[in-house]
Order: C-alpha cells, then structure tokens, then sequence
C-alpha cells in the first residue's frame, strides 16, 4: 500500500481531494462557533440597552377626536359606539442632536446614545369632512394628543406639552392600540369652531443603536446631528441633504403626505403607519464577527491551494507527503479562523488578523521545513502562504470590488500553476517505479 501511494499520482490527488472535503466539517464548525460568539454579543446588548433605552422610534403628534355612531343590534335596539377619528398636522419639524455614548458588558462593546429633540407642529383648523361623521356626534371634549414612544423607559426628561399656548400635561401610555402601541397622551383644548393649533414639545431622550420619526406631517422636515462618524440611513426615506465627517454628521430629510401610503385624516386602525418610518443608525465602525464570517467562507480555497501548493512541492521536488501531514497542515488552516476570532474580539480586527495570520505562517513554514528538508521549497512555500493571507486581507477591505479582485487571483494562481507544470510528463509520473518518484 506504501509503495503504491507513493507511486500513484491519482491515488493521492484522490486521497488530496477527499482531506480538503473532511476539512470543511471542522471549517463549518467555525462558522457555527461564529454564530454562537455573534449571538452572545447581541445578547449583550440586548441587556444593556434594556435598562438604558432601546432603539426609539418617535411617531407624532396625532390628534384624536372620538365619536358616536349608532346602529341597531338584533333585537332592534338602538345601540351606541364609540369610534375614532384620527387627523395629522399640516407641517411637523424635527430637530435632533444624538450624544453618542460607549459602554461595554464584559467585553462586548454597546453603542447608546441621548437624544436631545424638538418636535414643533402645526395643525390646520380641525375639520371631519369626508369622513361621514355627522358635526353632532362628534364629542370634541374627549379629543387627546397621541405622541408615540417605542420605549417609555428611555424617557429622561420632557417639557410640558404647548398646545396653542396653553401648557398641557403628558400622561403615560396610549389608551387606544388602533393606531399607536406605546407613548405618551395629552389633553388638548378643541373647538368646533375653524381654528388652527400649534404644538411644540422638547424631549430628552435614551435609546440604543438608532433612532426612526414617522412623517405624520402632510410636510414633515427633520434633521439629526450627532458626533459620531459612522452612521447608516435607515427606513423608507433617504436624507435630502447629508453631510459625513471624520468625527461627526447631519443629515436633513424632508417628506411629503404624497410620499407614503396613508392619509391626513382617517377614522379606526392604520396598520400602514409603521411602514413609512425613516432615521439614522450608529454604526461600530468594525463588526469583527461580519468579517470573520467572511474570512471563514474562503476557508476551502485556503485549503485547496495550500494542499495544492504542496503537491506541486512533491512534483517537482520528488518528495512524498504523507495523508496525515496533509491532516496537520489543514488543521492548522482552520486554526487560524479560532485565532482570529478570539483576538479580534479584544483588538482591532486588522490587528487580530495580522497576529493570526502570521502565527499560522509560521507554524506551517517551520512544519514544511522539518517534513521537506529543504530551505529554498520551505521559503517558496512561506511565500505562497504570505500572498494567500495578504490577498484574503485585500479582498476584505475592499468589499465592493471583492469578486472581481478574487476571479483575477484565481485566474493569476490557475495560470502561475499551468505555467510550472507545462512540462511535466503526468503519464510518467502515473507510472510505478518512474524516476520521480525513485
């Protein structure tokens, strides 16, 4: 059996092909372990963010006004119920500064941050026209002023409610689930008769991670400032005008009532409300676990090349290697995602992979040294190694370009290797007792 591996090149390129196949059980295992570091984190976020203030999503104000209808139950009874009708303003304006904060649990790092916002709006003259709602059934004396908060803990502080002038009281929670989950009700002072309101209110804010408005105003402008540099734009609408630096950003954003899908007045639920939200993300400007997933799923390319790189050794240094060497070496490959893993997790990923990489490097330039004996082959094989984990690390930092850049280093590495191999005979080498393998 010795003899007729070291004889056979097909036998080993089988035998070759087969470890790279097993290899991608523990690569998967990788991934997986991945996942679990990954949900670990998230887990602690959660955590923090829950005491702190989540993510916030700021929908308001919405005037309410109820209403009676009367129909007739089935015994022909005169029955009356109490409906809702429910009208947004004519223009809303949003003003947010986001002070971003940084706190860790453990050794996960948690963005948060405190949202200083100034809501100004302002309603037309309330009118129910075009909602069949006859003028004497409307019941303008329990009208209330929704103002929706997807967490009420990250409540810091609020101003009181102006209304047209007049201070009104927040109270906590939202009676009616039709339209807003959560928030913050008040009591407005309305009339029959045409008379348009002004409605400002200042908040001062926790969340966690973003932030997202719903454009209630028939003209809705908002702007967020914030010292953060690494922001993403969320929801449904883009910023008008936007401006990233290196240590903070603004954007503005200005949507009309014909930019979503439902409209200024409406009686019952609206389920479309939620759908038309918009804001800004604070980003880490590194996930480590993102791109390590990403290293992880060149793993079987690692492998193949390198098992590739040290066949060719054995071609055309007539120096056989043995399935179990073979096994070491591509264990030590898979080695190296575990090590970037566990040292991205307390340095910068670039870090982390500069000091992994170059731990497997040399592990397995010492380990070819000691099975090949030989310096130049060892140095050749060194060097493939180095041009393989450099290029993983250039395909990484430039995400976009990322298929053309490996399709070019895959078609460079196919032709480098036809290039070594146009002269050799693999009939001969197919052959027992052929001279290269002497």
């Amino acid at each position: 059996m010795e003899d007729k591996l070291k004889s056979s090149v097909g036998l080993r390129l089988l035998i070759i092909g087969v470890l790279s196949l097993v290899l991608l059980i523990p690569a998967i295992m990788i991934q997986d372990l991945i996942s679990e570091r990954e949900a670990r984190r998230e887990s602690a976020v959660l955590e923090v963010s829950d005491k702190w203030g989540k993510a916030q999503m700021i929908a308001g104000p919405i005037l309410m006004i109820p209403y009676q209808r009367f129909i007739k139950d089935e015994k022909n009874n005169l029955v009356t119920l109490t409906e809702r009708a429910y009208l947004l303003p004519e223009s809303l304006a949003i003003a947010t500064e986001l002070l971003p904060e940084r706190r860790y649990r453990g050794i996960y790092e948690v963005i948060l941050y405190n949202a200083r916002i100034k809501m100004r709006a302002h309603f037309a003259p309330v009118s129910l026209e075009g909602l069949n709602i006859p003028a004497n059934d409307i019941l303008w004396r329990e009208a209330s002023l929704l103002l929706g908060l997807s967490d009420l803990k990250g409540i810091r502080d609020i101003s009181t409610v102006n209304w047209n002038g007049k201070e009104l009281v927040a109270n906590p929670g939202i009676e009616w689930k039709e339209v807003l989950e959560t928030g913050i009700t008040v009591k407005p002072e309305l009339a029959a008769a045409a008379e348009s309101y002004q409605f400002a209110v200042d908040l001062n804010l926790n969340g966690s991670g973003e932030i997202q408005f719903l454009p209630v105003g028939k003209e809705t402008q908002a702007m967020v400032a914030s010292q953060w540099n690494n922001p993403s734009f969320i929801g449904q609408f883009l910023p008008v005008q936007r401006e990233v630096q290196a240590n903070n950003f603004r954007a503005e954003w200005k949507v009309l009532h014909l930019n979503r899908n439902y409209p200024q007045k409406w009686t019952g639920a609206q389920p479309l409300l939620p759908a038309s939200a918009f804001g800004v993300k604070l980003l880490l400007p590194i996930d480590e676990y993102q791109k390590t997933t990403r290293t992880a799923k060149y793993a079987i390319m690692f492998i193949a090349l390198t098992f590739l790189a040290f066949f060719m050794t054995e071609i055309l240094n007539k120096k056989v290697i043995h399935p179990i060497q073979y096994i070491l070496i591509g264990l030590a490959l898979i080695l190296f995602y575990t090590l970037l893993l566990s040292i991205s997790e307390q340095l910068s990923f670039n870090r982390a992979y500069l000091i992994a990489s170059a731990a497997i490097i040399g592990l397995i330039t010492a380990y070819a040294k000691g099975v090949l004996g030989s310096n130049w082959v060892t140095a050749i094989i060194a060097g493939i190694l180095i041009v393989l984990y450099g290029f993983l690390f250039v395909v990484l930092q430039l995400q976009d370009y990322a298929l053309l850049l490996g399709s070019l280093g895959l078609f460079v590495i196919l032709a480098i290797v036809m290039y070594l191999t146009r002269k050799v005979d693999w009939f001969a080498l197919a052959r027992p007792g052929s001279e290269a393998f002497k």
